[in-house]
């Protein structure tokens, strides 16, 4: 079983999970953009009922594509992304890769909301790229 962990910069925040991430990718939606202060977020898919935090982020809500919310968790302190959660997949963690105590491990499987991807933010080729979201299984 995998071991995880991550912080923000100040370690005020922390997080663990000991679980496989069920998918990793980049998101170039504006909202990911405006969020990391770059062209894209990396971030793991971690079940909710895995993910183990120690402290309390500053959260900012903001709509999302699909209708639903998006809930940015940040520390108040030093201003570290460290996680997003999105009423549209409410059992999941979306674990910002840079926040990890080791990134070095990140496997990105796809790029969503690709069309609002820059030209000067260069994804690897060999990547599937979705438009806005990839389909989900509904089960």
């Amino acid at each position: 079983m995998a071991g995880y962990a991550g912080s923000c910069a100040c370690g005020a925040i922390q997080y663990e999970f000991a679980v496989e991430p069920v998918g990793s990718g980049h998101c170039q939606c504006r909202g990911c953009q405006r969020a990391t202060g770059t062209g894209h977020s990396a971030g793991l898919l971690v079940p909710k009922s895995a993910f183990k935090l120690t402290g309390t982020p500053k959260l900012y809500e903001r709509g999302a594509d699909s209708g639903g919310k998006v809930s940015n968790a940040f520390c108040e302190k030093c201003g570290t992304p460290l996680y997003c959660v999105s009423t549209s997949m409410a059992d999941i963690v979306f674990v910002r890769v840079g926040s990890l105590n080791d990134p070095s491990g990140f496997t990105p499987q796809m790029v969503v909301f690709a069309e609002s991807g820059h030209a000067w933010d260069h994804m690897d080729p060999s990547l599937p790229k979705f438009p806005k979201s990839p389909p989900m299984d509904k089960k």
